[in-house]
Formats: structure tokens, sequence, C-alpha cells
């Protein structure tokens, strides 16, 4: 092709021609500068197709790690509202008179439901890959991005109530439950050794174990308490499942 060109121009300057040679010149300039420009645009094609390609496979991966990543929060949750409603039951038999106790069994199984604790330890790979490696501009949908940018805060909110309730737990209200409850994998051996005052369910400290773990859960459960985290933590979750999951659109 570069030959016949030549060709050409070779034979307008031996006939003299050289204003059809100009004219030629300048087209055989343009049609170069188009060719540049074309390969140019098909390179751009080809890079925003990997791009492209590269978002995909992460939204995948971001899918699938937040789907698992809901399950797992449901699932604690279900812990976290059983362990709520022995709290709730509990604190409705307060004061305790121990006189008039009529199902003793009932209210060992609740206050072991009560004692257990749960923290939810999400999978987060995907995200600090993404913010660590300062890739998070390949997400192009923008709602999604500061959806992924703000999470780790959004996690830690809701992660501050749990750690909150267990610390508490642990520090405070475990020794209680050590100097008064005896700990059995079988619920109804609780309170039911011999050694056992069960006057201390009429304490007052009784009372405050209970009203403690009460209000420690319902922070956590409960969304329309003043802080309401797991509202948030869910309705972020849901969202970035919709916008991670690449068989639709958004």
């Amino acid at each position: 092709m570069i030959r016949f060109f030549r060709k050409i121009r070779q034979r307008l300057l031996t006939e003299n021609k050289f204003t059809k040679y100009v004219l030629y010149a300048i087209g055989e300039i343009f049609l170069v500068v188009i060719g540049i420009l074309l390969a140019l645009q098909i390179n751009n094609w080809n890079d925003r197709r990997k791009e492209k390609q590269k978002e995909t496979f992460i939204l995948n991966d971001l899918h699938q790690e937040f789907v698992s990543n809901k399950k797992l929060l449901d699932s604690i949750m279900i812990h976290h509202k059983r362990t709520f409603k022995s709290s709730e039951y509990l604190k409705s038999r307060l004061p305790i008179d121990v006189n008039t106790i009529d199902n003793l069994d009932s209210l060992s199984y609740h206050l072991f439901t009560v004692s257990f604790a749960y923290t939810y330890n999400p999978s987060t790979g995907i995200v600090n890959s993404l913010l660590n490696n300062s890739t998070i501009e390949i997400i192009s949908n923008d709602e999604l991005r500061q959806l992924l940018i703000g999470w780790k805060d959004v996690l830690s909110d809701y992660q501050e109530e749990e750690l909150r309730a267990s610390e508490n737990y642990l520090n405070h209200l475990k020794p209680f439950e050590k100097e008064h409850f005896k700990y059995s994998l079988d619920y109804k051996e609780l309170l039911s050794d011999p050694r056992i005052d069960l006057t201390f369910l009429e304490t007052l400290a009784f009372d405050n174990y209970v009203l403690d773990r009460y209000n420690d859960l319902n922070n956590i459960v409960n969304t329309n308490t003043w802080t309401g985290e797991l509202n948030h933590i869910s309705k972020t979750m849901d969202r970035i499942i919709e916008l991670s999951n690449t068989k639709s659109t958004y």
C-alpha cells in the first residue's frame, strides 16, 4: 500500500502536476491522521472493554461477599433476638419473690439464654482490597462506590453496639453469674445446686443485672432505639447487594 502511494506521488511530480501533488499529499496526511485516530479509538474501546470486564468480575465477587455477609447478619440477629426475648421475660418478672416462683425451670432457661453473647464479623476482603489498592474508581456506579467507601464506618458503628454489650457482660455481668449461678450445659442445673441461695433473685443487684442486659440487647436488635445501627447496616447491605448484581441493570 505504501509503495502504491509512493508511485502516485512520483508520477505527479514527473508530470509537473504540483497542485495536484499538494492536494494529494494533504489527502494522504488526512488519511494517516484518520488512521491514527481510528487506532486510538479502537485501543480505547479495548481498554474500556477490559475495564468493564474487570469491573464485572469485581462486582460478582462483591455481590457474593455481601450476600454471605447478609446471611451471617441474619443468623447472628436470630441469636441476638432470642437472647433479647429472654431478657424481656426476666425484666417482666421483676421484682422476683422467691416464695412465689411458679416455674424455676423456665426462669433457669431464660437466665441460661440471656448469658449468650454473639458478635458479627463479616468478610471485608473485597472492599478492603478496593480501598487499599486505590482501585475503587473502577466501580462506575457512583452510589455503589460511595456505599463501599462508607462501609467500614457503617460496620464499625454497628459493631460498637455489640462491643459495648460484650464488654459490659464480660466485665460486670459475668462475675455476678459466677457468684450466683452454676455453669452447665443443662439449663436446669443453673439454679438447682443446693449451695445456691435463691434469695439473690430478690436483690437490687439482680434487678440491675437483668436491666443492664436488657438495655444492651435492646440497643442491638431494635431499630427504633436512639442508635438504629441495625437498620442502617441492614439497608446498606441490601443496597450494595442490589447494585452489585450484574444480572440486573442499575
